[in-house]
């Protein structure tokens, strides 16, 4: 059975690492760890989501070991900018993490729930997991999440315009 489930996730289970870690050799790793985490609790696990919902919360928590394990304490500052940079835009690779304190303030300005969205992806929640949580479509959870994302960077940006 842990054959089939290793045989069907795998891949899924590594695409979503690789979209935490941005590191193919750290995401490896940590489906190795996930998957083993999965064998020594198989046991634990009820149904009470699907599996590989199941997997995708025991491959967050080894993301989030390893992020504690690499450094004794990972600030709000330090996850909120880790959710910017992984995007493909190059402006906003060179952003350094004060701006993660301003990120966080434009967020505090946002509803709630778009706020604890944008958070629980900042923390790594899947939009799987969000959309349950919400009550809401995935679909819902990408859009709430993409236009935060783009508000965000409008803000940024015309602060670093006016600043030039």
């Amino acid at each position: 059975m842990l054959k089939k489930i290793y045989e069907e996730y795998k891949h899924e289970v590594y695409a979503y690492l690789i979209s935490l870690t941005h590191d193919a050799s750290l995401s490896e790793d940590l489906l190795s760890e996930t998957f083993l985490g999965a064998i020594k609790s198989i046991h634990r696990f009820k149904g009470d989501s699907s599996i590989k919902t199941w997997l995708f919360s025991i491959a967050r928590n080894k993301w989030l070991e390893h992020l504690r394990r690499k450094k004794d304490t990972i600030s709000i500052d330090e996850l909120t900018y880790n959710y910017l940079v992984s995007e493909d835009d190059l402006e906003l690779r060179v952003i350094n993490k004060e701006l993660s304190k301003k990120i966080l303030t434009i967020l505090d300005k946002e509803k709630q729930r778009t706020r604890e969205i944008v958070l629980m992806r900042i923390e790594g929640y899947s939009y799987l997991e969000i959309s349950k949580k919400y009550n809401i479509s995935e679909s819902s959870a990408r859009v709430i999440d993409y236009r935060a994302k783009k508000k965000i960077k409008e803000i940024i940006e015309k602060e670093i315009q006016v600043d030039e």
